[in-house]
């Protein structure tokens, strides 16, 4: 057994790689110009600095102009942006926007104080396996719809939704659509001119990147949400986001964004090995469990699971020697059930029992085995009070019960 805790909690953050690390140093030490400075040296070299990086994020996303990246504090921004800032450009159409149920936090509070405004928002549901079926999406559009909001992938279970398809039904009714793609850039492939997305958010601390900087992705061409300023000042990043411009991070989330183009394909399949290692070596030493999510149409570091006859808060706080967490890092300190997991059909008890790993770009085999024996440990420990619990038949199938699985 490892001294040193582990880090499975990839979702909520990711340690930053070295080699974004090395890029940014020089930002803050001997090129530290404000890219707005046009008079002098040290403002150009910040502001080359600034548009190499856009042009990066521009690579990662298959944009075909850099001038569509805008950079923001992360991704809980640039949805803030791509929402209250654009759907106004689009009231003259219609007045009516489609979300899914598993969104984050970030887009259905900003939907839901547009609801408030006078903007009429339909949630459709999701499948058992958490993804957003594109006949929903269809059968929710009106004559009024101008803006469907659908995650790439899901930050709980990892489920990866079919963008592109969704993004060929809104471009055939001139909608916009929009993606919170914060768990997918730099893990999975996108393309957001081949899936027709008009509006992206992402950030970097997600793909071993700085925290406090992120980005929108925002079309030029048609059908576009024209941006209005959510914060104004001095006519940074095309008037569209006041604030100087932070240079080494904006560094940073060009070279992660670079690492990720060259690299991202060859470790997810490095990823995925260990995230089954995982799931298998729990799965030997633990029975009644579920998988929550799809089983292979989802991020390759993401192992979502329930534990029959556990708290998963309680198995949480049980195993000090590794790092995951029960659901979103930005809902942790929220008492109520995940939110995913209820619209996926799990009643409030299985939902409380499942824990998120989170396997990333630094983990090895060695800790992914001693993470097994940590969670098989702490499991027994917490079911031995369990006076519901009298053994039972491993399960991880989807949609069982766990008391219909031990019958």
């Amino acid at each position: 057994m490892t001294s040193a805790p582990i880090y499975l909690d990839n979702h909520a953050t990711t340690r930053p790689d070295p080699r974004v690390l090395e890029a940014m140093w020089p930002y803050f030490t001997t090129i530290y110009g404000n890219a707005a400075s046009a008079s002098h040296r040290f403002g150009w070299e910040a502001s080359e600095a600034v548009e190499k990086a856009r042009e990066q994020v521009a690579a990662l996303l298959g944009a075909e102009d850099p001038r569509e990246i805008i950079f923001t504090s992360g991704a809980s921004e640039a949805n803030n942006l791509a929402l209250k800032g654009g759907l106004p450009s689009l009231r003259r159409k219609g007045n009516h926007v489609i979300t899914s149920a598993v969104e984050h936090k970030s887009v259905l509070g900003a939907l839901r104080r547009l609801g408030q405004e006078g903007w009429e928002v339909t949630v459709v549901p999701v499948d058992e396996f958490g993804q957003v079926r594109v006949e929903a999406v269809e059968a929710a559009m009106t004559e009024r719809t101008v803006l469907v909001s659908v995650m790439a992938a899901n930050n709980e279970v990892g489920t990866i939704n079919p963008l592109g398809a969704i993004g060929a039904l809104c471009r055939d009714r001139g909608v916009v659509l929009h993606s919170d793609a914060t768990q997918a850039v730099g893990k999975v492939p996108l393309s957001v001119v081949s899936d027709g997305v008009g509006l992206l958010a992402l950030t970097a601390h997600k793909f071993y990147g700085p925290k406090g900087i992120g980005a929108l992705y925002a079309r030029r061409g048609e059908p576009r949400a024209r941006l209005t300023a959510q914060i104004d000042g001095g006519g940074h990043e095309r008037g569209l986001r006041g604030g100087t411009l932070a240079v080494p991070l904006i560094v940073g989330l060009g070279a992660a964004c670079e690492i990720a183009r060259r690299e991202g394909l060859a470790e997810a399949a490095r990823v995925a090995c260990l995230r089954d290692r995982l799931h298998a070596g729990i799965a030997s030493r633990v029975d009644t469990i579920r998988l929550n999510g799809h089983p292979t149409e989802r991020l390759a570091g993401n192992l979502n699971l329930s534990f029959g006859y556990v708290d998963g808060e309680a198995l949480m706080m049980s195993m000090r020697e590794i790092a995951v967490s029960s659901g979103s890092a930005c809902t942790s300190a929220n008492p109520e059930p995940s939110h995913v997991l209820t619209a996926m059909g799990l009643d409030e008890d299985l939902a409380r029992a499942s824990l998120r790993f989170g396997v990333g770009r630094f983990n090895t085999e060695g800790e992914i085995d001693a993470a097994v024996e940590v969670v098989a440990t702490a499991v027994a420990r917490l079911r031995a009070h369990s006076a519901a619990y009298g053994g039972g038949v491993a399960t991880s199938v989807h949609g069982e019960r766990f008391d219909e699985a031990v019958q």
